[in-house]
């Protein structure tokens, strides 16, 4: 099932090399860790919310939160952050502790870089299918990376992992949707709002993301009912994907998908984070569609973003052209998530693209009429 790990390179992130905590108590060494993490958020801007250029004429306003300029380049930076305060709160974390968790890429990234501002060691469990890009950034900021042949084997594998090396393993499919405060205190969804609000359509009709761990759509549907928005919540989800038939079965154990080819996003069961019943709709989305619009995004706007952006993309035209059909002004809002430099070897790679099977020339036609003519009409591929 593994097949190996890389090396652990002590670099990238210097921000915890000055810090010698050992000697401290676990509560008192805790109490630092938490300082710094807090530290280093208010440190931090929050991220863009880009305007994205749509024909005036629709009335329709376009809003992509623009979370790729994170310090660990990606939504996961986020989650990252909560999940290691959820741990250092519930006493799971300590000075001697290795951090252990299983991840399709972006969220080891972000722990690592986390890992190494505590400076503690990291151990990211991964399909061997991952980006040799992401696997990159894990090492630069001191982490190490153990392969393991099929995306289903990972939580297995790091929950052994963590039991033998002293480890923590952090578990987001599990605690994503509870480590972060859905009621507000600077989660995602209200930076959102509150970078709308001098808007013309400041609350928006929609919400669009992808499920992943499943914590950014349960922590966003909780905001919009808890402060009874009336914006509806629109999940994305790949071919090959649990969640989908999941949430139209509404079973907690749909027979498991095969592996998604969309990194980032999709899973191959239902995960303990995803929270159907504060999704007011799904959309599945091809994944060669989601490399169209990742594509189409870049000559709209110049935005570079990565292939769980164009799931996301692929759901937004589809409301936007029905807010279009009837005639409704207003605003819808989705996440970039991460950026296409960490996909240049396979999503910007026509060669993997067709060994692959990929051929995304029919689903950028779409896009295409769609906009000249300001028709969605996906059933003509």
């Amino acid at each position: 099932m593994m097949n190996g790990t890389s090396g652990n390179k002590q670099g990238g992130n210097s921000e915890g090399s000055d810090w010698e905590g050992r000697g401290l108590s676990d509560r008192d060494w805790a109490d630092q860790a938490i300082r710094r993490i807090r530290a280093e958020n208010n440190r931090s801007a929050d991220t863009h919310l880009y305007s994205v250029p749509l024909p005036e004429h629709w009335g329709v306003q376009l809003y992509l939160k623009d979370e790729s300029t994170h310090r660990s380049g990606s939504l996961k930076h986020r989650l990252a952050r909560s999940l290691f305060l959820f741990g250092l709160v519930n006493g799971w974390i300590r000075a001697d502790t290795t951090i252990v968790e299983a991840s399709s890429g972006s969220t080891a990234v972000s722990e690592a870089y986390f890992a190494q501002l505590l400076g503690l060691p990291f151990i990211a469990v991964m399909a061997r299918t991952t980006s040799q890009e992401k696997i990159a950034l894990i090492e630069q900021f001191g982490g190490s990376c153990l392969l393991v042949e099929h995306a289903s084997d990972v939580y297995a594998a790091a929950e052994e992992l963590a039991a033998t090396c002293n480890g923590h393993y952090m578990d987001q499919f599990t605690y994503a949707e509870r480590a972060t405060d859905w009621r507000g205190n600077n989660n995602i969804a209200e930076s959102i709002f509150g970078q709308l609000q001098l808007e013309e359509h400041p609350v928006p009709d929609w919400v669009v993301v992808g499920a992943g761990t499943g914590g950014t759509s349960a922590t966003i549907g909780r905001y919009l009912r808890y402060h009874s928005h009336p914006t509806r919540l629109l999940v994305v989800d790949p071919e090959n994907s649990a969640f989908y038939p999941g949430w139209l079965g509404g079973t907690a154990n749909p027979p498991a998908g095969l592996p998604s080819r969309i990194e980032g996003i999709g899973r191959p069961r239902m995960e303990p984070s995803f929270v159907p019943s504060v999704i007011d709709r799904m959309v599945q989305v091809p994944d060669a569609a989601s490399v169209a619009a990742m594509r189409h995004l870049r000559v709209l706007a110049g935005l570079h973003a990565g292939p769980s952006t164009g799931t996301n993309l692929w759901g937004v035209w589809q409301v936007v052209a029905e807010m279009v059909a009837e005639g409704r002004r207003g605003s819808i809002v989705s996440l970039m998530c991460d950026g296409g430099e960490r996909y240049a070897g396979n999503y910007y790679n026509q060669e993997w693209l067709a060994y692959h099977g990929l051929d995304s020339e029919p689903y950028e036609a779409v896009i295409k009429t769609f906009f000249d003519r300001g028709q969605w009409d996906p059933t003509a591929i």
